[in-house]
């Protein structure tokens, strides 16, 4: 919920989606959960004009026009300690047997969302990922000539190496690889996806940058209050926050 000129980064990233056509949304929910259920139930408030009319002992709201994008959220509490793998596994009923995007909250991309998806469909392995090339302490890829990651390895000094930007696609059959809440999906998922041959990489040359700390966050305000933004695809001027 960290904020890029004045609105959660969460919600830039998915401005990036529906920008694409991609308007369903499930977000899993943790420590403060409470703060993004709280956010979402007052954005069609805040973001529309509206008139209230106490007149008479009445207590009536008259929606005139609203500014607020047209998705359906769900916002689910996957728990306070549960690993990234568990939170995937506790949304499945939500996913319903549907190939899905999953993204971290923690960073903006300028990738073709609709270009990933149909790399994803074209191969036919179970996961694609994003990869890109960007000095950072990430999840490092090892790809092959035919964009199959060889090997993967997390949190490792930077090295040049392409990394796991996240970004990925996702189908069905990857729930058969997550055990429980403990389940970390960098770790034995992904490996286990690699020795199967089934996870892909999509490399993204484009922008990519997370916001791990106060630096990131002001290159990111500063990108965007300045007009250079490579993730803000939409026209519409990013609203300030509430």
């Amino acid at each position: 919920m960290i904020e890029i000129g004045g609105m959660p980064i969460l919600w830039h990233i998915m401005k990036e989606y529906a920008y694409y056509g991609h308007t369903e949304f499930i977000i899993c929910g943790g420590y403060r959960q409470e703060y993004i259920k709280e956010w979402f139930a007052n954005y069609f408030l805040h973001n529309s004009d509206v008139t209230f009319d106490y007149r008479d002992g009445k207590n009536e709201m008259t929606v005139h026009t609203s500014n607020c994008e047209p998705w359906r959220v769900t916002v689910v509490d996957t728990g306070y300690n549960t690993m990234t793998g568990g939170r995937i596994k506790r949304i499945q009923r939500y996913v319903d047997g549907e190939t899905f995007f999953m993204t971290y909250g923690d960073g903006v991309c300028d990738v073709d969302i609709n270009k990933l998806l149909a790399f994803h469909q074209q191969h036919g392995k179970i996961a694609t990922l994003t990869a890109v090339k960007i000095a950072q302490d990430k999840g490092v890829l090892n790809i092959g000539g035919d964009n199959a990651v060889k090997s993967f390895r997390e949190k490792h000094l930077s090295d040049g190496a392409p990394i796991n930007a996240g970004y990925m696609v996702l189908n069905p059959e990857i729930f058969n690889y997550l055990e429980g809440d403990n389940t970390v999906f960098e770790k034995e998922p992904l490996m286990r996806l690699v020795e199967e041959g089934q996870l892909m990489s999509y490399v993204h040359e484009g922008f990519w940058q997370c916001m791990d700390n106060v630096r990131e966050k002001d290159m990111l305000e500063k990108l965007l209050a300045t007009g250079n933004a490579p993730w803000k695809t939409w026209d519409r001027p990013v609203p300030k926050g509430f």
